[in-house]
């Protein structure tokens, strides 16, 4: 079995390599982050769906203050640097490149003018009604339907894909994400993470979660 290590090592030797390749060319202000998102495209997809086979999470229509910020956290090193995280270290090189605060706010606003697209589900075993308890204290922040609330710093997950979001709250909970000084909404999101005592509390809560986009959804088992 390949080590979390070499996976990640491997991982961001493909990115850099990529990024050598695709320095930033010159362009107007309007097209500036469609032209950026050109790279991001490998992993995200043309319409930020994303790509699990990547680990690649849906981007599509996210808040642009929210894909600034974490773009920002990866650019700084406050995301991405953990050996654990995997696709973080895909991104560090990534928010590297992105080396201009314009170029990240430029590829922000674009992703943020995607159309929505719905995730399938991929999880199993999730209880939306236990879930449903489980999110109050998330509704405080994210909001009763999680649709987030940029004042508190909290994105939206109603559109996001359920093993995204489990594999985040698996992170925060260990400290893999948010253990960092510097890293205020990381550090607001552990406690609540360590309110969920296991796996099956996760996906529960994540059931309920994905039931807010739309009609109830659920993988197969």
């Amino acid at each position: 079995m390949i080590s979390r290590w070499k996976r990640a090592a491997r991982g961001v030797a493909f990115v850099l390599s990529a990024v050598a390749l695709a320095a930033p060319a010159t362009a107007d202000e309007g097209s500036r982050g469609r032209e950026l998102y050109g790279f991001c495209r490998q992993c995200h997809m043309d319409n930020g769906a994303g790509n699990p086979l990547y680990l690649a999470p849906n981007i599509a229509g996210l808040p642009e203050w929210y894909v600034a910020r974490q773009l920002d956290k990866f650019h700084s090193g406050i995301r991405g640097t953990n050996f654990d995280d995997v696709a973080g270290m895909r991104m560090r090189p990534v928010g590297i490149w992105l080396e201009k605060e314009s170029d990240r706010k430029a590829v922000a606003a674009y992703v943020a003018s995607l159309p929505i697209v719905e995730p399938a589900p991929t999880l199993v075993g999730g209880d939306p009604e236990r879930g449903k308890a489980l999110y109050a204290p998330c509704s405080a922040c994210h909001g009763p339907d999680a649709k987030g609330m940029e004042a508190l710093g909290a994105p939206a997950l109603d559109h996001q894909d359920d093993w995204y979001l489990l594999t985040q709250l698996e992170h925060f909970k260990s400290g893999i994400r948010g253990s960092k000084p510097q890293d205020v909404q990381g550090a607001q999101m552990r406690p609540m993470a360590m309110l969920l005592a296991d796996e099956q509390a996760m996906k529960d809560v994540i059931a309920y979660i994905m039931t807010l986009g739309g009609a109830p959804k659920t993988a197969k088992e």
